[in-house]
């Protein structure tokens, strides 16, 4: 299999990152053989923590994905990745590319569901507890399904310091526990990896949203695109004017 896994954000750095944790994470999961291309959006916020940051990461991850995939997916990919907890693009990734697309928070979502009635979202920054929220609201989960949690220190600073977020996390994992949570997912390309340091610390499972999406989008549970006629464009990348031709 061939995984494209794209970070939507600009930070190169913590691309490599998840590149590096997704060959360690494919053997430990049992998941079926795959070649990871890793791939960075080509503009944008170094670390998303905003709507407005959101909204050009949703051009960006589009423009990623056909740099890397051809309007046909040419380049023979068996599944992307959308390595950010915001998903940004997704939806309209999945109007345009002909494979299956799958995102970290859907994927953690289905997955901590599977195993508790209510799940929590952790996830670094303020700014992203609203948006989250609204993000399950729209997928039809209310509060009573999947509450939402964070820490002041965003995902690049827990990216930059994961040693000094680990007592932190499992502080507001421990809270949401209270709270009435039954799974914790830590949310977000700078906490992958931290989920088997959190978990003895929070009195309840905690999951890895990227172990998540990559059990997804390897194991056969990644929704494929259903891509729809596109008009032209102007004036964006010609990788991506190519897809809306």
């Amino acid at each position: 299999m061939r995984l494209l896994l794209l970070n939507g954000n600009t930070d190169s750095g913590i691309t490599a990152r998840l590149a590096a944790l997704a060959e360690e994470a494919i053997p430990r999961l049992g998941l079926p053989a795959a070649q990871v291309v890793p791939a960075t959006a080509p503009f944008g916020a170094r670390y998303i923590s905003t709507r407005a940051a959101v909204a050009i990461a949703s051009h960006a991850v589009l423009a990623g994905l056909a740099a890397n995939l051809g309007p046909a997916n040419e380049a023979g990919f068996d599944a992307a990745l959308i390595a950010c907890f915001g998903e940004p693009g997704i939806e309209a990734a999945r109007e345009v590319f002909p494979l299956p697309i799958v995102g970290m928070a859907e994927a953690s979502i289905a997955a901590g569901l599977a195993r508790a009635p209510r799940v929590a979202l952790l996830t670094g920054g303020a700014l992203w507890v609203p948006m989250l929220e609204e993000f399950a609201r729209v997928r039809g989960f209310g509060p009573d399904r999947v509450m939402v949690r964070g820490v002041t220190p965003t995902g690049d600073m827990i990216a930059r310091d994961p040693d000094g977020a680990v007592a932190l996390l499992a502080e507001a994992a421990r809270a949401a526990a209270a709270d009435g949570a039954g799974v914790v997912v830590l949310g977000g390309a700078g906490l992958a990896g931290l989920a088997p340091r959190v978990a003895p610390l929070a009195g309840v499972p905690v999951l890895d949203s990227f172990d998540c999406a990559l059990s997804a989008a390897l194991g056969g549970r990644a929704p494929r695109g259903a891509p729809a006629a596109q008009a032209p464009m102007l004036g964006i990348d010609p990788s991506l004017a190519r897809c809306f031709a």
